[in-house]
């Protein structure tokens, strides 16, 4: 068997909710009208939506007497367990953290545009890249609420600058927690998390609220790198734990999305002045353990920085971390933090922040700046190795994708969209798709979503054949990457976010 990513398991707090209300009596039991309100409730904190002949309050409690109650209430839990077990969202790319949907995602729209296909459309306040975490009844996020800085204290910190990129710099910045009802589209919940006066800067195409939050039942963490790691509790919004202690200088700003191992939350902390992987226990926000990279990096700090995102997989029996840092490859012992190998990429790798795929007994991966390569890497059957390397167009942000034998990934510039053989590296085909990509790619319903940075979301057709199926175009940038629910899709501009539906509303 080859290696598999680590299922988090669990259905989400919307089926204990429904559960707990079926099982306590609260929706079988009492008036008509009574069961049908209750039954439409908590069926919809489960996210589980009535059919559409069914869909109202009235028309549930004449259709169905108190004999056929007890069959509604199982064909309920049944779907909020399959929303639970396959359609939820829980982290950046996914529920297998790979960019694959679901297999219960269908009906998905081809196309769509602002007022077309469109279910609702909720203005965000501020400015963040995180992906959308969908749990239930809830789709969490985070963002930055910005005060500029002045001209002159921009000029003033910037001398202390050792880069040469383009960069933002705020007089503050409050770091937020966002909470969108999934059916309604209605922000409900907004939960202030830190503030912090003269921040360090960001990269221009960075925002402060960039790493994707992960959930669990009742729970949201949400990491800002330097700027803070919090927990969230999902039913009320409380904040459980927060640990600000982890200080490094991202000098773009912060990118590693965090990962759940167990009791653990564990994320990257690669700055240009030290280099680390982290894990916090999940129940109290306290640093568990706290590795440092151990491979030889380039002299320069600005080029031993990374915002790439771990991954933890099953490999030969055991629970394994694999970590990009820069010019290397890790893995560690996620329970202890004990590094138990390393492969270098062959070149200079920093900066990367694309998520690694797996299959086939590979790890493909793209290496960063100053000339990414794309690379498969085996890491099953003995000692890890590299496998083949792919030098041109391959991203340093947005991910690769792995669909059957063919991996697929974007040019950051350019739209350059590259298929390769994933077991030789050899070239399928390399076209022009055109525009700038942040985001990752989506495989839904046998499509892939790939949006770009003028708003511009191609869906083409997976195989060895280049075939863009629609171009669908919304209002703002496309940098954090969609996720796919049942019947609909997901998605961030840096002014909203979207939920596209065949039909809009229902």
């Amino acid at each position: 068997m080859g290696p598999m990513l680590v299922a988090r398991g669990g259905c989400g707090q919307g089926i204990n909710r429904v559960r707990d209300g079926f099982m306590g009596g609260v929706v079988v039991a009492g008036s008509s009208s009574a069961w049908a309100s209750s039954l439409a409730r908590l069926a919809g904190d489960a996210g589980v939506e009535i059919p559409g002949p069914l869909g109202s309050i009235d028309r549930m409690s004449s259709t169905f007497p108190s004999s056929l109650r007890g069959a509604v209430v199982a064909w309920v839990l049944a779907c909020a367990a399959s929303h639970g077990a396959g359609l939820e969202w829980p982290e950046w790319r996914g529920p297998g953290a790979d960019g694959h949907a679901g297999k219960d995602a269908r009906g998905l729209p081809l196309t769509w545009g602002e007022g077309t296909n469109v279910a609702w459309r909720c203005d965000l306040p501020g400015r963040g890249w995180s992906s959308p975490v969908i749990d239930g009844n809830q789709v969490w996020l985070t963002t930055a609420l910005e005060t500029e800085a002045r001209p002159e204290d921009v000029q003033r910190r910037l001398k202390s600058n050792t880069g040469d990129q383009p960069l933002t710099l705020l007089d503050k910045v409050e770091l937020v927690a966002l909470c969108v009802d999934r059916r309604s589209g209605r922000l409900v919940r907004t939960v202030s998390l830190a503030s912090e006066k003269d921040p360090q800067w960001v990269h221009t195409l960075n925002s402060y609220a960039s790493p994707t939050p992960v959930l669990e039942k009742d729970r949201a963490y949400l990491h800002f790198g330097t700027f803070g790691t919090y927990c969230v509790d999902t039913s009320d919004g409380r904040v459980v734990w927060r640990n600000t202690d982890l200080r490094i200088m991202h000098e773009n700003g912060p990118g590693s999305s965090p990962v759940l191992a167990g009791d653990l939350l564990v994320f990257h902390l690669d700055g240009s002045d030290t280099q680390s992987v982290v894990a916090l226990e999940k129940k109290t926000g306290k640093v568990a353990w706290r590795t440092a990279r151990s491979g030889e990096m380039n002299a320069n700090p600005q080029l031993k920085k990374s915002y790439a995102t771990p991954a933890l997989l099953r490999l030969g029996g055991k629970d394994v971390l694999l970590s990009q840092g820069a010019d290397w490859l890790y893995a560690y012992d996620p329970r202890t933090g004990a590094e138990q190998w390393k492969v270098k990429y062959g070149q200079l790798g920093f900066s990367l922040s694309s998520r690694a795929v797996f299959g086939q007994g590979n790890m493909y991966l793209c290496t960063g700046y100053a000339r990414s390569e794309a690379q498969a890497i085996r890491i099953e059957g003995g000692e890890p190795t590299q496998v083949w390397r792919y030098a041109k167009g391959a991203p340093t942000m947005s991910s690769p994708l792995l669909v059957g034998g063919e991996l697929y990934f974007v040019s950051d510039t350019g739209g350059m969209f590259t298929c390769l053989d994933a077991r030789t590296g050899a070239e399928v085909y390399r076209e022009r798709l055109g525009g700038n990509h942040c985001s990752s790619p989506l495989l839904a319903e046998g499509r892939i979503y790939l949006g770009d940075r003028d708003g511009v979301t191609s869906v083409i057709e997976p195989g060895r054949r280049f075939r863009v199926l629609a171009r669908n175009t919304l209002d703002g940038k496309i940098m954090a990457s969609p996720a796919a629910v049942g019947d609909s899709l997901y998605l961030r501009t840096d002014k909203a976010l979207y939920r596209l539906r065949q039909g809009g509303q229902r």
